[in-house]
């Protein structure tokens, strides 16, 4: 199992950036940054930096939107990037959730997704595609293989990933709901003609190594971020189609202030309980997090992002460094 972080671009720029280094040096392959514009700093900018610290870590967004970032745009950013360090960038691609919805603007669609991971990894890797009726070449690139990685957890964000894409991004570590997204995209794969087995698994969640009841109060926010994406869901979709383990904790959902997106001790989690928070997130000590992560492996998650914004961040990297990541690596 490969390990990456993910950061909210809230801290200061030094803060990122010492955050970065000591990730890198404590076993963490992959650098991700959220993109919500309006809500924390650009990511872009910070990756470039990223990039400069770093020496082996891949780096990308988790995740931005087409519909925020014109493709053509985040093509040019990605190549660029790619140039600064040496063809580490991934591309984490969604929807959009908060960097829409702070706008007042819903998600686009999916299929609107789908163009854009077309003409954003065509441009990348140097070819000329036509785009909206219009030939598009990027002349300065050698080109770059860029992997795309799609969030979602709907048939058809499943089904397209299947298609199209090089991983999945599931926001949750619960082991059996991971089963069950994951063999949802490996169908598609093979119905699309691909290799199953070449399309990674990510469990993006929060950890917390220590006392449970005190992980629990920093990671509740993320259950009911989830939650979210769940209500579009079964706004969409018959409830039968979807697994009660997923769609059963919002029945007493209220709303959510994205103003208090992904902040612990946020307002948003009022309606979130212990059993699902200790499901969708990694708590306990460090041998709870290593048998949990076993799990997760055996569930075929290829990499565990861990969303790295509950307090303690130079602890909390330290104690996966020394205990977790070598245990799952010698395993």
């Amino acid at each position: 199992m490969q390990f990456g972080f993910t950061l909210k671009p809230a801290h200061t720029i030094e803060r990122t950036l010492a955050l970065t280094r000591q990730a890198e040096a404590a076993g963490f392959e992959a650098g991700w940054l959220f993109d919500s514009h309006v809500l924390w700093r650009d990511p872009y900018p910070l990756l470039t930096l990223m990039a400069g610290v770093t020496e082996r870590m891949r780096l990308g967004t988790c995740v931005t939107n087409p519909g925020t970032r014109e493709p053509s745009v985040t093509a040019s950013a990605l190549a660029t990037l790619d140039e600064v360090s040496d063809g580490r960038m991934d591309l984490g691609i969604g929807r959009g959730d908060s960097a829409r919805r702070v706008l007042g603007k819903p998600p686009i669609t999916m299929a609107d997704t789908e163009q854009a991971i077309t003409v954003i990894r065509a441009l990348v890797a140097g070819e000329t595609i036509e785009y909206e009726g219009t030939p598009l070449h990027f002349p300065w690139t050698r080109g770059w293989t860029l992997p795309v990685w799609v969030a979602g957890y709907g048939p058809m964000a499943l089904a397209m990933t299947g298609r199209i894409a090089d991983g999945v991004i599931l926001q949750l570590a619960d082991p059996d709901l991971i089963r069950w997204f994951g063999a949802q995209v490996r169908e598609a794969a093979a119905a699309a003609g691909r290799d199953p087995s070449t399309i990674r698994i990510q469990a993006a969640a929060p950890a917390h190594v220590g006392p449970r009841e005190l992980g629990r109060e920093r990671t509740r926010w993320f259950p009911a971020l989830v939650s979210n994406h769940v209500v579009d869901l079964v706004n969409k979709y018959p409830r039968e189609e979807l697994p009660p383990a997923l769609t059963g904790y919002i029945t007493d959902r209220t709303g959510y202030d994205y103003l208090h997106h992904a902040e612990v001790g946020s307002s948003n989690a009022g309606f979130v309980g212990d059993e699902v928070t200790d499901r969708f997130c990694i708590l306990g000590e460090a041998d709870e997090h290593i048998a949990k992560l076993r799990e997760l492996a055996d569930a075929g998650v290829d990499q565990f992002n861990l969303y790295l914004m509950n307090g303690d961040e130079e602890e909390q990297v330290e104690a996966y460094g020394r205990d977790i990541i070598p245990s799952l690596r010698v395993s």
